[in-house]
């Protein structure tokens, strides 16, 4: 499990790995395909830009999780700055393409959630400096 906020852990298959010495993943890849691969997803996540804030969501801490399965399907938990967001489906759609264009992944689902709720104590330094609010 990769979440937004902690380094990947992924967890190494154990025994024979062929001719490398490095271990590789259950998908195939080794941990820094797998690190490079999650900086490419959050690279993506920056170019969505939320609608009412003129700050991209992974910034604005929207991302709660980014889960990368061994099939390369990358599962998104994500939230609203507010539940009622008439933009919701817009905003989801965006993370999808986004998301969608980065190489090895196949596909992207994503999850709208409400708990813990967003409040701005989630957005990040470069967030709080582009809306001036330090």
């Amino acid at each position: 499990m990769t979440k937004t906020d902690d380094a990947v852990e992924p967890q190494e298959v154990v025994g024979d790995t062929g001719p490398s010495a490095e271990a590789l993943l259950p998908h195939g890849r080794t941990k820094e395909q797998v690190e490079q691969l999650t900086q490419n997803i959050i690279a993506a996540l920056k170019t969505v830009q939320d609608p009412e804030i003129p700050a991209d969501i992974f910034e604005l801490g929207l991302i709660y999780q980014i889960d990368i399965s061994p099939e390369e399907v990358v599962h998104i938990e994500m939230t609203l700055t507010a539940p009622g967001c008439p933009v919701a489906g817009q905003i989801v759609e965006q993370v999808q393409s986004a998301v969608s264009l980065v190489p090895g992944v196949l596909a992207v689902v994503v999850k709208l959630v409400f708990e813990p709720p967003w409040d701005q104590s989630r957005m990040s330094d470069e967030a709080r400096v582009t809306l001036d609010m330090f």
